[in-house]
């Protein structure tokens, strides 16, 4: 397994951290490249990956393109875990389960799939991430705010993207109406907000282990009861439902567990 979550040193320059989403962004392309399309975990996997490679394309942008390097990469890193917690059979975070067990459910739309992960990935892992990120390169957490914030704009216009490439037709949209209500009760904005809520929280607990664990787990498990609601299946018909049959027996004939 490719590290990508041990960078503790950082120059002015993005140089070295780069390097490490470089890694980050073959191991998402391996990924990718092993499981189904409609696959639940690779329809996140791929919009992620633009996401990663967007950032990686445009680090000079940042006020510390360093420090945004390697906070992308140990961001990433916690997915990628999540992953491996899969692959070897072990339970992901709570957070990540309710993705990895209804990645191939036929009733679940795809871009349920993408924002559940978003979800996942933003309000658990991410806070997670700046504390871990903050401490590595001793800062606070306000020091690298204006960044967090000024990745918004990218993050908006690749959640908008996918939304219009995966949103189903009118058709559909008529007859579940609450594919449309679930869909727009979560944003990318709404949900940074709360993570960077988290963070300030999470700093402020730096020096009490015990009660950063307890607030650690309580946000986890809140996180994965949203992205159950997130993706509660919508009944699409016998359809959808064959065609999602048939990319749960790739998934069976790739080798990989399903949940």
């Amino acid at each position: 397994m490719t590290r990508v979550s041990g960078v503790s040193r950082v120059s002015g320059r993005p140089t070295a951290a780069a390097h490490g989403i470089d890694a980050v962004v073959r191991r998402l392309r391996a990924i990718a490249a092993a499981l189904p399309p409609a696959d639940g975990v690779a329809v996140f996997n791929r919009m992620y990956l633009t996401v990663t490679e967007t950032v990686r394309a445009r680090l000079g942008a940042f006020e510390d393109p360093a420090a945004m390097a390697v906070l992308d990469t140990v961001f990433a890193g916690r997915y990628l875990l999540a992953v491996d917690a899969v692959a070897a059979r072990r339970r992901p975070p709570a957070c990540w389960r309710p993705l990895f067990e209804l990645r191939a459910h036929p009733d679940v739309h795809p871009v349920q799939f993408a924002l559940a992960g978003m979800g996942a990935h933003i309000q658990h892992d991410l806070p997670l991430a700046v504390v871990d990120t903050c401490r590595r390169l001793g800062r606070e957490p306000e020091q690298l705010a204006g960044d967090y914030h000024r990745i918004n704009d990218l993050l908006a216009a690749v959640e908008a993207a996918v939304r219009e490439q995966l949103m189903p037709g009118p058709d559909v949209l008529e007859r579940f109406e609450p594919l449309t209500h679930r869909l727009g009760s979560w944003s990318v904005d709404t949900a940074r907000d709360a993570a960077w809520a988290s963070v300030r929280v999470l700093w402020e607990l730096r020096g009490r282990p015990s009660a950063a664990a307890a607030y650690g787990t309580a946000l986890d498990g809140a996180v994965g009861v949203l992205g159950r609601a997130l993706l509660l299946p919508l009944g699409l018909g016998p359809a959808a439902a064959a065609a999602r049959g048939e990319d749960q027996a790739q998934l069976e004939c790739s080798g990989l567990p399903s949940a």
